[in-house]
């Protein structure tokens, strides 16, 4: 490969890696990260298990909580809403699962 002009490097002690979209973020947690020079330009190639999916909002970004998204699909599950509602209730609850779905379910009753 490398007679192709094609290097590999694989990046150690990677603690995370955040792709910032324009409405939230997606938080990569201890993952496996290989960089690729192909003809001058680097390609990343990201391998990890844990994500965590955090919304952005137009308000402070220094507050913002993140949850996991297996949090925030037991919380859409549990009180049968959509994902914005689950997230609203598990800022609410300060990330308390248990708290989140009472919140929810109170209210639908």
């Amino acid at each position: 490969m490398r007679r192709l002009g094609v290097g590999f490097e694989e990046l150690k002690n990677v603690k995370t890696v955040t792709l910032t979209l324009e409405d939230k973020e997606i938080v990569i947690h201890e993952p496996q990260v290989v960089v690729m020079t192909i003809q001058g330009q680097k390609v990343y190639q990201i391998i990890g298990k844990k994500e965590e999916v955090v919304p952005i909002s137009g308000e402070s970004a220094v507050e913002e909580v993140t949850f996991s998204e297996d949090d925030i699909k037991f919380v859409m599950e549990q009180a049968g809403v959509d994902r914005d509602e689950a997230i609203r209730a598990l800022k609410e609850a300060g990330g308390d699962i248990a708290k989140a779905i009472l919140i929810l379910t109170s209210k639908s009753s």
